[in-house]
């Protein structure tokens, strides 16, 4: 096994977790850096677990998926679960499927017949410290490991049943890919216009964020009849929806303004291949008054929730102030 994927597995088993020794660590509640802590050591279980997997496959899931990250669509699982009444750990294989699915878009997203990226948090792109067939293998593993543990783990069985689908909604043509796709297509049409943008990320990188919180409700609520908990899960998609909205707007900055040791991958690169952002379109003036709209909304939705919906105004607002 690779040096770096052993230590990475070994270090997950720590109390410390991965994100903290990278430097990742930021002003968040204990609680937070716990959830985080306790997702990465699920991770490495789940991989040791995965079964009779060619080494060089499991070493290259290891190296991308266990590489210090924010682990941030996990976090809003788990804080959505909290945020409706329920156990963070009940809805722990649904917030490490989220992870899987997450790495698998990035180590695809950073082949050469995308956008061609040789870092990815810290560390060279998966195809670039193994091989793209190896990249590539490493991204169907991880998709469909991450379906594998929500049907066999999260219980009970009729809501691993709907977060399937939902999930596979999410992250599907329709969804994810169906985002990256049009992404990929536009930046070779010579005018766009904001309800394209906002269609592309809506799905790209929103549909993520979305179910995330969705489905983390979920696992808190699905005891609840439909109608009790369909107020609940409509904020928690308004809050998420303009989550993902900002998320993407400070993305977009940072390519602009980041710095690329912060940030752990390559900055400065959309404006170059001609990728359809939101300061190249609006100006960056208009841009950061989009994201504290979106931040606003957001807040607003999370406090549809009680004081409970508090831990997720204080996310939404660190992502609006995040440099990484």
């Amino acid at each position: 096994m690779d040096n770096r994927c052993s230590s990475l597995s070994l270090t997950n088993k720590a109390e410390t977790s991965l994100w903290e020794i990278a430097g990742l660590k930021t002003a968040w509640p204990d609680h937070w850096h716990e959830l985080v802590r306790l997702v990465e050591q699920r991770l490495s279980a789940y991989l040791e677990q995965a079964g009779d997997y060619p080494s060089r496959l499991r070493d290259g899931m290891a190296y991308s998926l266990l590489a210090p990250a924010k682990r941030l669509r996990p976090l809003l699982c788990l804080l959505s679960c909290e945020a409706c009444g329920g156990q963070a750990m009940a809805a722990m294989p649904l917030a490490c499927a989220l992870e899987m699915i997450h790495t698998y878009s990035l180590v695809h997203d950073d082949l050469p017949g995308m956008d061609n990226d040789d870092l990815r948090r810290g560390l060279p792109s998966c195809h670039k410290q193994f091989d793209e067939a190896t990249a590539i293998l490493v991204g169907d593993a991880l998709l469909t490991l991450a379906f594998q543990l929500v049907a066999s783990d999260l219980q009970p069985a009729p809501l691993a049943q709907q977060v399937t689908q939902q999930l596979a909604l999410a992250v599907g043509g329709a969804g994810m890919v169906g985002g990256q796709m049009d992404d990929l297509l536009f930046e070779k049409l010579p005018a766009a216009t904001l309800t394209d943008l906002e269609s592309i990320h809506s799905r790209k990188t929103g549909a993520l964020f979305r179910v995330s919180a969705q489905m983390g409700g979920l696992c808190a609520l699905h005891h609840q009849s439909e109608a009790e908990r369909k107020e609940i899960l409509e904020a928690l998609k308004t809050y998420a929806d303009a989550f993902g909205l900002g998320f993407q707007i400070v993305d977009d900055l940072l390519d602009v303004y980041g710095k690329q040791e912060l940030m752990g991958k390559s900055v400065q690169k959309d404006a170059s291949r001609g990728k359809l952002t939101y300061p190249g379109l609006l100006g960056v003036t208009a841009t950061r008054e989009r994201l504290q709209l979106a931040v606003d909304k957001a807040k607003l939705a999370a406090g549809r929730l009680g004081d409970s919906g508090t831990p997720l105004q204080m996310l939404v607002q660190w992502m609006a102030e995040r440099e990484k």
